[in-house]
C-alpha cells in the first residue's frame, strides 16, 4: 500500500504544481488562484441549521480563523462560482446576495494610544455609511454603527451578516497598558453594544478572538453567544484532520518524503511528530497546525515554522513579569471555564499558554470534568525550548540553543560529567522563577528539561528495592540520576548502590552510569560535588 501511495502521489506530482497559500486569508483570491483548499464549508451548513445568531471562535494565532471568516463572507455575498466543487456548492440555498459588514481588527497593533482603533473604526464605518448612502449625523460610534445596520436591512430587504476578526486583539495587546486597555474597552463596547440592540436587524453574528474577555462588559449585557470553540462538531472548523492530510496532501507528502529520503508512510509519521495533536474538546480529533502543514510542504523541510512566526506579545510580557513553576505550567489541568475566558486581573498562565497554541487538550477526566494539558507535538517543544525558555532564564535565545544541543550530545556521546554542568548552568539561571521548594520540584524539572530536549527520560521508576529518580536512556548509554535536596551527592550515590538500581539493566549491553547530585537551596542549583560511577 506504501508503494501503491508513493506511486500515485509521484505521478501527481510530476503533472500538476500545488499552491500553497502561506498567510493567505483570503477565499476568494485563494479559490481564483487555484490555492490548495481544503473544504471547510460544511461548518456553514451546521451554522446555519443551529439557528444560533451570535458566535465566539476562539483559535491560536494562524490557524485559520480570518480564512473562515472570509469563507462566511464570500457564502452569504452569494460568490457561488467560488464554491464549485466544495461541499457548499451542494447544500441547499438560494445564493442570494445578503448585506455582509466585515470588521477587521488583526490589522493594527493598537499599542501605542487608543488612536490607532479609534482612527480604523472611523474608517470602517465611514466605509459603511457611504456603502448604503447615509451620512454621519453623529460621533457617536453605537449610533453610526446602528444606523449602518439599519441602512443595510433597508436598501437590502435582508438582514445583516456581522463578521469581526479577532475582536479581542485591541485588548490582549494592552494587557499591560492599562490606560490604552480601558480606553480600547470603551470604544469596543459602544461598538459591539449594536448587536443586542439591533438583534433585529441582524441574521448571523461570527466573531474570532482568542479568549472571551471576563468581568469586562464588552458586549453590554449580551449573553447568549454561542462560544463553539470547545463544540465537538466544531472541533475541526480550523486545522488540518488526519483525514484532511491524506485526501488533500498526498503530492505534498510525496514531494516532501522524496526530499528527505523517506518513504510515505515514513513522511506522515514525522509530520505527525512535529506538527500533529491539538485538541479543542472533550472528544477532538487530532488537529494538525495548518502555517506549519503549509510551510513544510512548500519548503520541504521538517521546522518550527509556527513557532518562529512570533510569540504573542501577551505571552511573552507575562513570562517576563511572573514567576511560574515549570512543571505546574506544562503539566497541568484546567476546567474549561479556565481556559476560554481571561481575567485581567488574574492572568492564568494556563489559560494563556492554551489560548496562544503552547498546550492543547491531552484527555479529558469525566470524574473532575476537568482537562489535562500538556505540549501538543515536537514543534512546540523545540519552540518552548528555543523561544519560551530564555524568558523564563533571562538567557539570551542563541545561548540556550547552543546549551540545549550540547546538553544533547553530551547524553548521546557518554559525557556525564558534561551534561550534568550543563543543567547545573540551566538551573542557576532559571531557578528563582520556578522556586524549587523540594526534591520532587528539582525532579521534575529535571524531567522536563530532559524530556524536552527528546531524550528518553522516566521519573519515580520503581525497581524491586526502591524507586529511581531519574532514568535517562540514549542508544549507546543508560544513566540512572538520584537527586538530593540539600543532602548530599554521596548520600546519592550510596543509594543507588544500597538499592541496586543497577540490578534490571545488568543485561543490557548499553553502559551504565550511575550519577549522584544533590542541589543547593543556598545556590539554587547543583552543587558542584555531583558524584559519577
Amino acid at each position: 500500500m506504501e508503494n501503491q501511495s508513493e506511486n500515485i502521489s509521484q505521478e501527481m506530482l510530476h503533472n500538476k504544481k500545488i499552491l500553497y497559500p502561506i498567510g493567505q486569508q483570503s477565499f476568494e483570491e485563494l479559490r481564483d488562484r487555484e490555492c490548495l483548499y481544503v473544504d471547510k464549508t460544511q461548518f456553514i451548513e451546521k451554522i446555519l441549521r443551529s439557528g444560533t445568531q451570535y458566535y465566539f471562535l476562539g483559535r491560536p494565532r494562524r490557524f485559520g480563523k480570518s480564512l473562515f471568516l472570509s469563507t462566511l463572507k464570500c457564502f452569504f455575498e452569494a460568490k457561488r462560482h467560488l464554491f464549485t466543487g466544495l461541499y457548499a456548492d451542494k447544500m441547499c440555498w438560494e445564493w442570494e446576495p445578503w448585506p455582509v459588514i466585515h470588521l477587521d481588527l488583526n490589522r493594527g497593533e493598537y499599542t501605542d494610544s487608543a488612536e490607532e482603533l479609534e482612527t480604523l473604526i472611523n474608517n470602517f464605518l465611514t466605509e459603511h455609511e457611504r456603502k448604503y448612502g447615509i451620512s454621519a449625523s453623529t460621533d457617536s460610534v453605537a449610533l453610526r454603527f446602528e444606523n449602518i445596520i439599519k441602512a443595510a436591512r433597508e436598501n437590502t430587504g435582508k438582514n445583516v451578516v456581522i463578521l469581526v476578526d479577532e475582536y479581542d486583539k485591541p485588548l490582549v495587546n494592552n494587557i499591560n497598558n492599562p490606560d490604552v486597555f480601558e480606553k480600547n474597552r470603551t470604544i469596543l463596547a459602544r461598538l459591539y453594544s449594536n448587536f443586542k440592540s439591533s438583534a433585529d436587524y441582524i441574521r448571523l453574528v461570527f466573531m474570532t478572538g482568542i479568549s472571551q474577555f471576563g468581568k469586562l462588559s464588552v458586549f453590554s449585557g449580551l449573553n447568549n453567544i454561542s462560544d463553539i470553540s470547545f463544540d465537538e462538531e466544531f472541533s475541526a472548523i480550523c486545522g488540518i484532520t488526519d483525514q484532511e492530510l491524506t485526501d488533500n496532501f498526498q503530492v505534498g507528502i510525496a514531494s516532501l518524503g522524496k526530499a528527505n529520503e523517506l518513504g510515505y508512510e515514513e513522511t506522515l509519521s514525522q509530520l505527525k511528530f512535529y506538527y500533529d495533536g491539538y485538541h479543542f474538546g472533550k472528544r477532538s480529533p487530532d488537529i494538525y497546525n495548518p502555517f506549519s502543514l503549509l510551510n513544510v510542504m512548500q519548503k520541504k523541510d521538517f521546522y518550527c515554522y509556527w513557532v518562529q512566526s512570533g510569540t504573542p506579545n501577551l505571552l511573552a510580557n507575562a513570562l517576563k513579569k511572573e514567576r511560574y513553576n515549570l512543571n505546574d505550567v506544562l503539566h497541568c489541568r484546567a476546567t474549561r471555564l479556565n481556559l476560554s475566558t481571561l481575567d485581567i486581573n488574574a492572568l492564568d498562565i494556563k489559560s494563556l499558554l492554551f489560548q496562544t497554541g503552547y498546550l492543547t487538550i491531552k484527555s479529558y477526566d469525566k470524574r473532575r470534568d476537568d482537562f489535562l494539558l500538556g505540549l501538543p507535538n515536537e514543534e512546540v517543544k523545540r519552540g518552548f525550548l528555543e523561544f519560551l525558555l530564555p524568558y523564563y532564564t533571562g538567557i539570551k535565545k542563541g545561548q540556550v540553543n547552543s546549551l540545549i544541543f550540547d546538553l544533547i550530545d553530551d547524553f548521546e556521546d557518554g559525557q556525564p560529567d558534561m551534561a550534568m554542568s550543563r543543567i547545573q548552568t540551566l538551573f542557576a539561571n532559571y531557578s528563582n522563577r520556578l522556586g524549587f521548594g523540594n526534591e520532587e520540584n528539582v525532579r521534575n524539572a529535571m524531567l522536563i528539561l530532559i524530556d524536552l530536549i527528546g531524550i528518553e527520560v522516566k521519573a519515580e521508576l520503581e525497581t524491586s528495592d526502591g524507586r529511581i529518580d531519574l532514568l535517562v536512556e540514549t542508544k549507546e548509554y543508560i544513566y540512572i540520576i538520584e537527586l538530593k535536596f540539600n543532602g548530599s551527592s554521596q548520600e546519592a550515590i550510596d543509594q543507588i548502590n544500597h538499592k541496586h538500581y543497577t540490578r534490571p539493566y545488568q543485561l543490557d549491553s548499553r553502559r551504565i552510569f550511575k550519577i549522584g547530585a544533590n542541589f543547593s537551596p543556598t545556590s539554587r542549583t547543583l552543587s558542584d560535588d555531583w558524584i559519577i560511577e
